[in-house]
């Protein structure tokens, strides 16, 4: 069986417009089908699709246990990812199998279909023989320290985990088995967020027994679960979105080392509005304030709302991280520096230059942002769901941010 051809129809919308085969030996042929290549108007897949000149990239090689970067990110990674590996019967290195048995509820307009119908070989879960030779360090990451999935809501305002299928409208991260209050955290951060004008969608802070289905045993690392309401979902519709691991073509263990904010922002420059801009400048100045050193390529997505242009999408996973874990830099470099102690007026500037942002549009946003969130803090942070702890972290981490 691991030398058969098995192939998957990727459907964005619904409609069909590319397959993923199997060809044997667990390598995989990336390829857009004739109708979306000649679509004059076809919908947006991803900004990495497109060549210098705006064009379809349509030639792709051949990948080996892994999926193309662009596919490779839409399936979970570490805990998560064993925890439904597990549950599929699937090997978790196995990506093309994976992909098979998440397929029907993936982030964004996507969805991953068999083109047979047929079901998953007996063979998916066979082992292979891996060499890594990730050096990355270790880090504070959300995608390792909680399970999170896609949930259903009830009439009465509970929360339900599908144990098959589809999941629902929003995602449910449960407590942290390593740090605690994690949940509590995420929800002040949010709410935080949301206060100082930024786009949150909306969130919850529930408690775990109001969640059904979740794994059992959770309960003893936590009493609550935070909740945010799914962006890629609107009215039962898809809404396609994409993070910027997949713009970059970057695999996901190499989203804290292979691109920058600066990357990031002249991206949304060419492809947003000038609120993408200003909301992108936001987000900057708020995480490196709350001490947030998990802002890596995938805590940052653009959204597709007509199918074909661009923005900045929702707020998410804003968490301070240094409440944990002293750090002194943050996921990705700035534009020269990745030390919090090298952010300043100076190094926005440098970035709005090279990323070919307005420089009155950065500076002042950045600063309107500062002021706005040290009259916040001192009036609310008492009011919010932290820790004793986590708010003297933070008080003695934004003393040492230069930018005023």
């Amino acid at each position: 069986m691991s030398n058969s051809v098995s192939t998957l129809n990727v459907l964005l919308y619904g409609e069909p417009i590319a397959t993923i085969t199997h060809v044997g030996h667990d390598r995989t042929l990336f390829a857009f089908t004739d109708d979306y290549v000649n679509d004059s108007v076809r919908p947006l897949l991803s900004l990495g699709f497109k060549d210098p000149l705006s064009n379809l990239i349509t030639r792709f090689g051949v990948t080996q246990t892994k999926l193309m970067p662009f596919f490779s990110n839409l399936l979970p990674e570490a805990s998560m990812r064993n925890y439904l590996a597990e549950r599929a019967g699937v090997n978790p290195a196995r990506e093309f199998f994976l992909l098979w048995a998440l397929g029907q509820d993936l982030a964004g307009a996507i969805t991953v279909v068999s083109a047979d119908g047929e079901s998953l070989p007996p063979n998916a879960k066979q082992e292979i023989e891996l060499k890594s030779n990730d050096q990355a360090p270790m880090r504070f990451s959300l995608a390792g320290v909680q399970l999170k999935f896609s949930a259903v809501q009830y009439a009465n305002g509970g929360l339900t985990i599908p144990a098959t299928g589809k999941g629902g409208s929003w995602i449910v991260k449960l407590p942290s088995s390593r740090f605690e209050a994690v949940p509590e955290n995420e929800y002040s951060m949010m709410e935080l967020a949301r206060r100082l004008g930024m786009d949150v969608p909306e969130i919850k802070l529930l408690p775990i027994e109001q969640i059904e289905n979740i794994p059992k045993g959770i309960e003893k690392f936590g009493n609550s679960i935070f909740a945010i309401k799914r962006f890629d979902r609107v009215d039962g519709q898809a809404v396609h979105i994409e993070d910027f691991a997949q713009i970059f073509a970057v695999y996901p263990e190499d989203k804290y080392k292979k691109a920058s904010m600066r990357n990031i922002a002249q991206v949304i420059g060419i492809e947003g509005q000038e609120q993408d801009m200003a909301e992108f400048i936001r987000r900057l100045v708020f995480n490196t304030l709350i001490g947030n050193a998990d802002m890596h390529l995938k805590n940052w997505s653009m959204i597709y709302k007509d199918k074909r242009s661009a923005s900045i999408a929702p707020a998410y996973d804003f968490v301070s991280t240094i409440s944990y874990i002293a750090d002194d830099s943050s996921a990705l470099r700035i534009s020269r520096s990745k030390k919090f102690s090298d952010f300043t007026l100076d190094e926005l500037s440098h970035l709005a230059a090279k990323a070919m942002l307005p420089e009155k549009l950065v500076l002042d946003t950045a600063k309107q942002t500062v002021s706005a969130f040290h009259e916040v803090w001192a009036k609310e942070k008492n009011q919010l769901l932290l820790t004793k702890s986590m708010i003297d972290a933070i008080d003695k981490h934004v003393r040492t941010i230069p930018l005023r």
